[in-house]
């Protein structure tokens, strides 16, 4: 398990922009944290290092928001699903297993249908507001 401490939008930010510098067409991250953890907020990095360049925000509404650059962002937000049925019904399978990278937040509630090389983000709140990040599954470094 990698683990970072950011202290500011702008780190939370530029670690994102690290980590999708790494990823590769496929990649799935299941993202887990509290509300205003920073989910959307690093998802802005990673868009950057794809090379998308309209506004990310998060998907609470929509559900899905799908981003092209480099390669296709699906950014789901699945905090308003009842459960896996719900996330199954919204014909994500072209997004999962196609050829760009998803970003799930709020993936605690539907863990068991994603693939087991998923890589897991986990942000929570420190007390001093700082974010700690833990990432599972992550094949690589993170300079």
């Amino acid at each position: 398990m990698l683990t970072f401490f950011t202290h500011s939008a702008e780190e939370t930010i530029a670690l994102g922009y690290k980590i999708g510098k790494k990823l590769k067409k496929g990649d799935i991250i299941a993202m887990q944290g509290t509300l205003a953890a920073g989910k959307t907020t690093i998802t802005k990095g990673i868009a950057q290092a794809l090379e998308i360049s309209e506004e990310i925000t998060s998907p609470t509404f929509c559900l899905i928001s799908e981003y092209s650059g480099k390669m296709p962002l699906y950014h789901m937000d699945v905090y308003r699903l009842d459960g896996t049925e719900d996330f199954i019904n919204l014909g994500v399978d072209d997004m999962l297993y196609g050829d760009g990278v998803c970003i799930i937040e709020w993936s605690e509630k539907i863990m068991e249908e994603l693939p087991k090389n998923t890589i897991i983000l986990r942000i929570s709140t420190e007390n001093d507001n700082s974010r700690k990040i833990e990432i599972e599954n992550f094949c690589g470094t993170i300079d």
